[in-house]
């Protein structure tokens, strides 16, 4: 049976998926930097052929899955209205989803195809909604809630999210996207690993 999940998201040790400020040449906000350097060194080491459980997490984010649901301020920097429909996502032409993507927002545009298969949807449609949007989309893969941190924390109060694979960086950030809830007493931890620069924790509803 499909799942909805969340995949690799990162938290701070104070539990902040992002800092304050999210800006162009900031895209996780101030003292955020560091977030995801565990990242960057699984996909090093991904690219001279090694293996841990932080690079087959990587390579996890896509495995069955066939729909991602994220809010607009995961999708990029501007705020409020559209200043103008040129701005097409961090990712560049060809983002890493291969499928369609949801992106909730309050300012509707159309629907955005990019290369290698994904295709953006802009809605501001209840998050139940969303949710039958993607699993139809699916077509019996799982669904990831990639984030930022407020959009995930709506489908865990709402109790759609089945499992979390989370990484907690050793830093400090203070302020910003918090991501910590109550909602998580309704699952239990069932591994934790070290990584560089990380720990995995799995939870399972």
């Amino acid at each position: 049976m499909s799942k909805v999940r969340v995949a690799n998201f990162t938290v701070s040790l104070d539990g902040y998926g992002s800092g304050a400020d999210q800006r162009l040449d900031a895209p996780f906000g101030d003292r955020a930097g560091e977030l995801h350097e565990w990242m960057e060194l699984a996909m090093a080491e991904r690219e001279r052929g090694l293996t841990n459980p932080a690079v087959e997490q990587l390579d996890r984010f896509k495995d069955g899955v066939g729909a991602t649901i994220m809010g607009r301020n995961m999708f990029g920097p501007q705020r409020g209205e559209w200043e103008d429909e040129s701005w097409r996502g961090w990712w560049g032409a060809n983002p890493p989803y291969e499928h369609a993507t949801f992106v909730h927002t309050h300012h509707v545009r159309p629907d955005l195809v990019m290369e290698g298969g994904t295709t953006f949807h802009f809605t501001s449609e209840p998050i139940e909604v969303v949710l039958e949007r993607a699993r139809e989309a699916a077509d019996g893969k799982d669904v990831v809630i990639a984030g930022g941190a407020s959009t995930v924390r709506q489908y865990l109060r709402a109790g759609l999210i089945d499992e979390i694979d989370m990484f907690i960086a050793p830093i400090i950030v203070g302020t910003g996207e918090r991501f910590f809830d109550e909602a998580l007493r309704e699952f239990t931890v069932e591994s934790t690993v070290d990584v560089p620069k990380a720990t995995l924790i799995k939870l399972r509803r």
